[in-house]
C-alpha cells in the first residue's frame, strides 16, 4: 500500500504561546512493497512524521493519502479504525507494551479487537509466534519469562497479528547488541520478501539502511531536505558530514581511502561491495605488474 504526503504540515498546540511547526509542507510517496528508511537528528521532525502514516495525527494542512484513503484536519476519528488495521507500528522497546499473563493472549489482543473469534485468533498467534521465529512452546509462557530479545519477537508477532500492509519501524533495533541488531534486521527482511508489505524504518543505524532500504528520507528542522536510493544519499559524503549525520561504515572507510589516492567507481555501502572493490584494485594491480 503506498502512501503519498502533499504539502503537509502539522503545528503542535496552535494559537498558544507552545505553538511549535513540526512539519513544513512536507510531500513525498512512499511506494508499494518498497523499504523506506527515515533519518535525521532528535527533533528533525521523523516522529511527527511516523504519527501520520497512520493518523495517530492528522496533518494541520495539506493531505494524506493512504492507500485510498485520504487524510485531511477534517477527517473523523470515527473512520480511521480499520485504516489502522492495516498500518502497524513497532515502536522503539516494543516489548514495553507486552501486557497479557500469556505470550498467546498478548498476540491474540489484536485480532480480537478487530472482530476474530478467540480460536482465530489463537490459530493467527500459533502462524505469527512462527513467522518471527520463535517455537509454539513460548505461547504458554508469560512474555515476561523470556529473553529481551524474545521478548521484542513477540511484540512484534503480536503487530503482524494484524496483517498489516504497512509495517512502521521506529528504531527497531534500538537497545539491541550488535548480534540481536542483525536478527532483527534480517526477521523484517525476510519477512518483507515473503509478505510483500510496505516498510517505513526510522534508524540511526546507516548500515541497515544499506542493506534494507530502497528509498530514503533526510529530515531536518520538520522538512525534507534529500531523498533517493541509499546509494545517491550516501554518495555525497561530505553533505551528510556537514548535517553531522552518519554514513555506513564502508562508506565512510572507502572515503578516506579515497583521499588517499585510492580509486572508486562508487563508493561502496556494504562491507561486501567494499571487499569486492579492494580485491578488484588489486587484482588490475597485480596484472599491470605483469
Amino acid at each position: 500500500m503506498a502512501i503519498t504526503f502533499k504539502e503537509v504540515t502539522y503545528t503542535y498546540s496552535p494559537g498558544t504561546p507552545f505553538e511549535f511547526q513540526a512539519l513544513k509542507n512536507i510531500s513525498t510517496k512512499i511506494e508499494d512493497n518498497s523499504v523506506t528508511a527515515v533519518i535525521g537528528h532528535t527533533g528533525s521532525g521523523k516522529s511527527t512524521f511516523l504519527q501520520h502514516l497512520n493518523a495517530l495525527l492528522k496533518p494541520t494542512g495539506g493531505t494524506v493519502m493512504i492507500g485510498n484513503t485520504t487524510i485531511t484536519s477534517e477527517t473523523s476519528n470515527k473512520n480511521l479504525k480499520p485504516l489502522r488495521k492495516k498500518v502497524g507500528i513497532v515502536f522503539q522497546f516494543p516489548e514495553n507494551q507486552l501486557f497479557a499473563e500469556t505470550v498467546e493472549k498478548d498476540i491474540a489482543f489484536g485480532p480480537e479487537n478487530f472482530g476474530s473469534t478467540a480460536e482465530e485468533a489463537s490459530k493467527i498467534a500459533k502462524e505469527m509466534i512462527t513467522l518471527v521465529g520463535l517455537p509454539e512452546s513460548v505461547l504458554s509462557r508469560s512474555p515476561f519469562e523470556l529473553s529481551g530479545g524474545q521478548m521484542r519477537r513477540v511484540a512484534i508477532a503480536g503487530v503482524l497479528a494484524m496483517h498489516p500492509e504497512v509495517l512502521v519501524l521506529d528504531e527497531p533495533t534500538a537497545g539491541l547488541d550488535p548480534g540481536g541488531r542483525r536478527e532483527i534486521m534480517q526477521l523484517f527482511g525476510d519477512l518483507q520478501k515473503k509478505q510483500k508489505f510496505t516498510i517505513v524504518l526510522v534508524t540511526h543505524q546507516m548500515e541497515d539502511v544499506a542493506n534494507y532500504a530502497d528509498h530514503v528520507i533526510v529530515m531536518e528542522h520538520g522538512k525534507i531536505v534529500k531523498e533517493g536510493s541509499p546509494r545517491a544519499v550516501f554518495a555525497n559524503v561530505e553533505w551528510l558530514h556537514e548535517k553531522q549525520l552518519d554514513v555506513p561504515a564502508s562508506t565512510e572507510f572507502a572515503f578516506e581511502m579515497q583521499k588517499r589516492g585510492f580509486q572508486f567507481t562508487r563508493l561502496p555501502l556494504t562491507e561486501s561491495e567494499l571487499a569486492d572493490d579492494i580485491a578488484d584494485f588489486f587484482k588490475k594491480r597485480g596484472q599491470t605488474h605483469e
